[in-house]
């Protein structure tokens, strides 16, 4: 067990299915915050305002897999978009999980409020530069397609 993974789902989805969703996508347990369960991943899902409402901090997430696959299987799981920050340094720039399965990169607005970040108006991103999981070059310039 490795990291911290921080994602945003469309629409409202209930804390459950969320956890259900990520156990079956990585065949092992998932509990919510606090938990005394050994071995199990920590999922704290919590609801904000936007067009990707439902966030989803998992902690304690392995690190043998990557994050866009699981997050890929888990949307089709939800049958809803999720969103999850790219290797980028572009603070606006995330990686779309749509609910068949595919990648993308988009940009979106974000607004801090007293609840959370709320995310809206996701757009394609049209910059060339690495693809969903790959590091980006070393100096390569920021996306300008914003």
């Amino acid at each position: 067990m490795a990291g911290l993974w921080n994602w945003s789902a469309a629409g409202l989805i209930e804390p459950e299915r969320v956890r259900n969703a990520l156990a079956g996508a990585l065949e092992a347990p998932v509990v919510a915050l606090p938990s005394g369960v050994p071995g199990a991943l920590l999922c704290d899902v919590y609801h904000v305002g936007g067009d990707f409402p439902t966030l989803i901090d998992v902690f304690l997430a392995p690190g043998n897999v990557a994050e866009a696959t699981i997050a890929s299987a888990v949307a089709v799981r939800l049958g809803a978009a999720l969103l999850l920050p790219d290797d980028s340094l572009d603070p606006s720039r995330y990686v779309l999980a749509e609910p068949n399965g595919s990648l993308g990169v988009v940009h979106v607005d974000e607004e801090e409020t007293d609840d959370g970040v709320e995310r809206r108006r996701a757009r394609p991103c049209a910059a060339e530069g690495p693809r969903p999981g790959e590091l980006p070059a070393r100096n390569a310039p920021s996306c300008a397609c914003v």
